[in-house]
């Protein structure tokens, strides 16, 4: 039977095109298929559905929650979603999917262009045709990939290992901390080992409620404490990223570590230690500077990325779950975020 792919528009450079005043602003996505005409030629069958369209740059939580009530209405109908999306906050919206989707057992793959798709010079048809081609996928009648993803530039990355990290070329995101799940040249080259293996046991399960009082702090040479005292110090503040240098490393000055004290013993606070460096893993304790974090409690967030970080607390604060148990689950790998 022909596979059916559901493609979700939510906007970005992909479904935009130039004004008379050579200003970028979107289209009517029912005329995708204008500047798409190749994708008649896939055994496919491709429905779409079309969100009012956002920058990327302006997306909340609110809308991770549209797309995962979307994805539930409709799982059982389609083989797989692609979804169309900005590139700045691409690595946000995939990460929070890949905790809100539980036992996923399709494709839900994310992607859009630098360039959008009505240029001449545009990476978003490639982009795109390659994003359904795998998303209609199987082998033994089951998705080859049934995870969330991110698809650019001919490769297929894991949702929550991938960022954003360069503005100006068509290769805009990396996974510096885990394998390509697959590679598109002039066929499909899937590394299977690194792809997610559902249990066939258990059927999908749909979170539909994120906790926005977390926040990220990242240090810097001279940061003044008082500035993260403010932030321990917001209202109904639940959880911190906090990036820091090389393996996990901050400064070493008591009225540093007193303010993160407070956060963690007094307040309640729970804060996971996450490393600025693209690429690598906090060890916390293996150098004097991160030795107090254990102390008081911080959790280590060893390759997670800030994205990661960030919407896996998210997630777990909106659960009914003890303090206990968000910092166990925050220190582990529940998603394939961390090794």
């Amino acid at each position: 039977m022909k596979s059916k792919i559901l493609m979700i528009y939510t906007g970005g450079t992909i479904g935009m095109f130039k004004n008379s005043s050579g200003s970028l602003e979107p289209f009517d996505f029912k005329h995708l298929m204008n500047y798409l005409p190749e994708l008649k030629q896939f055994d496919v069958q491709i429905d779409s559905i079309a969100f009012a369209p956002v920058d990327s740059a302006t997306i909340t939580p609110d809308l991770w929650i549209k797309l995962v009530e979307t994805i539930e209405k409709k799982y059982i109908k389609y083989d797989g979603f692609i979804i169309l999306h900005g590139t700045d906050t691409m690595a946000f919206s995939a990460s929070a999917l890949s905790f809100m989707i539980e036992n996923l057992q399709k494709p839900v793959i994310f992607t859009g262009s630098q360039l959008p798709i009505g240029q001449l010079r545009t990476d978003g048809k490639e982009n795109l045709i390659t994003s359904i081609e795998i998303a209609a996928s199987k082998e033994n009648n089951k998705a080859i990939v049934p995870e969330v993803c991110i698809f650019f530039q001919n490769k297929l990355f894991r949702g929550n290992r991938s960022r954003k990290y360069n503005a100006e070329y068509f290769d805009a995101f990396e996974s510096p901390n885990y394998p390509l799940l697959a590679e598109a040249g002039i066929s499909i080259k899937y590394n299977k080992y690194a792809i997610n293996k559902f249990e066939q046991n258990k059927i999908p399960r749909f979170h539909k409620k994120l906790d926005k009082n977390v926040f990220v702090i990242k240090l810097f040479p001279g940061i003044p404490y008082e500035y993260i005292e403010t932030v321990v110090n917001i209202q109904n503040l639940k959880g911190i990223v906090l990036e820091t240098y090389g393996a996990g490393n901050a400064p070493t000055d008591k009225k540093f570590l007193d303010i993160l004290r407070v956060a963690t013993e007094e307040k309640g606070i729970i804060i996971i230690n996450v490393s600025q460096c693209n690429a690598g893993s906090v060890k916390m304790g293996l150098y004097e500077a991160s030795s107090y974090f254990e102390k008081i409690g911080i959790v280590c967030g060893k390759d997670i990325t800030t994205e990661a970080a960030l919407v896996k607390m998210m997630y777990l604060f909106s659960l009914d779950l003890s303090h206990k148990e968000i910092k166990k689950y925050l220190s582990e790998n529940i998603a394939g975020e961390m090794s």
